[in-house]
Parts: structure tokens; sequence; C-alpha cells
């Protein structure tokens, strides 16, 4: 099997992980005895002045008056929120590193971290406040250079960006997803897409998600190796004829 390439994850991208809204909620209620952490502006490098020192041990009290600072009365930090969040850690909603943290809180529908997501990947990551996570982006986005954690964060994106009525994606988000997901990495991706984009899919199911990264990982960019009595799934069978149709033209 081949490598997965190294990502370059600051290239912002246009699909959003976190959808956002310009208006935002009140913060919610907060303990004002809990000393918070001091949230920075929006910005690429953390702002001078403060340093946290390696040996305070993680908090869980600090860790929930943190979330307060972003959820509302229901116990979520929803979509209103959520671009608040982003500014103080300063990384754009559409960027991929957002996947990551939202796969290692395990949260279970796109643009909303429950009090119990964050609580538990929060504390696996040691995070209690802003600045500390902001030391955690380095290696969030390194999770996605292991070819084993990647293959866990790009199946866990399928559920995580589906509409939960829903078995499938919709072709329009599955699109947006690989995008971000293969783009940058996947030589093909940008000819895969074009296909999506004349084909008679409407949605594509979990089975043809999974399959799209073992493909782009396996099959040579040529489609030399490409077995077509193997299981794959019809789509990408009707991709490759697709595209051998385009190269001999």
């Amino acid at each position: 099997m081949d490598t997965l390439p190294k990502v370059r994850p600051n290239q912002p991208i246009r699909s959003s992980i976190m959808p956002v809204k310009k208006k935002r909620k009140s913060s919610g209620s907060e303990d004002p005895s809990i000393r918070k952490c001091k949230i920075t502006s929006y910005c690429r490098t953390q702002t001078p002045g403060r340093l946290l020192n390696p040996e305070d041990l993680f908090s869980s009290k600090k860790c929930l008056a943190w979330f307060y600072e972003y959820a509302g009365s229901d116990d979520v930090v929803g979509p209103e929120s959520m671009e608040k969040f982003c500014e103080d850690i300063g990384v754009e909603p559409e960027n991929i590193v957002m996947l990551v943290l939202a796969w290692k809180l395990d949260a279970t529908n796109m643009g909303f971290f429950t009090k119990e997501e964050w609580l538990k990947g929060m504390t696996s990551l040691q995070c209690d406040c802003t600045e500390r996570l902001q030391g955690k982006l380095d290696y969030l986005r390194s999770q996605l250079n292991d070819p084993v954690i990647f293959k866990s964060i790009y199946r866990y994106a399928f559920d995580f960006a589906r509409d939960k009525d829903q078995r499938s994606l919709d072709m329009d988000t599955a699109k947006s997803m690989l995008a971000l997901l293969l783009g940058r990495t996947w030589p093909l991706f940008p000819v895969f897409n074009q296909f999506l984009e004349q084909s008679k899919y409407k949605v594509m199911n979990k089975d043809q998600w999974y399959n799209v990264l073992e493909f782009s990982r396996t099959v040579n960019t040529d489609l030399s190796n490409y077995d077509e009595d193997g299981a794959w799934p019809v789509m990408l069978d009707e991709f490759v004829e697709w595209h051998k149709v385009r190269i001999a033209l």
C-alpha cells in the first residue's frame, strides 16, 4: 500500500467543517469564582505576554468554565458560538484541523460540541483553555500524516457530515469532504470530482466512501493496476471506464 503523502493543513479549503452564523448567542452561565483563560484575538500567532507553565496540571473545573464561554443554556456549543471559538484559537472553520479536533472529541454532529464531548475530548488532549489547545494544533495536524489515523478520521467524516436521518451523504457534501480530505494528496482527485459532477449519482453511500480512500491509496494514477474483476463498487468501475475514454480521445 502506498504511503499517504504529507498534508499541507494550513492551506484553507472551501468547504466548512463547522458551519457558522454571523450572530452569536451570549456565552451562558459561568462560575465567576473560576479563573478563566485569557482569550486571544484572531491571529496566527499567540499573543505575547501570557506563558503557560507546563507544570500546571490540567483542571476539569477550568475546562468546564472554558466550555461555558461558548455554550448556551442547552449545554451545547452550536454554530452561532463556533465562529467565536474558531477565532479565539486562530483557525478558520473550514480548516481541516477542525475536523481532526471534532474526531478527537468524537463529536456526533457537524457544527456542534456537547458538554460530554468537550470534556471527554479536551481531557484526552489535556486542554483546559485556549492557549493549551493552540499549543496542540500542530499535534492535531500531524495526525493526518499517519496512514492508520488518517483512515480513522476519513471514516469518521462520513457519519460526522451526513444528515442523521439519511444513510448516505448527499453528493455536494461528499464532494466537499473529499476535497478536504483527498484534494491535496490524491493526484486523480480533480478527475474524480469531474466524474462525480457529470454522473447520475446524487448520494454516496458508506461502502463507496470507504472504497474511494482505498482506491486513492492503491490504484496507480494511470490506472494500470486497476482490477476490473475486483470487489470495487460499480461507481469506481464507471469512473475508470469514463476516465479511460477521456484519455483515449
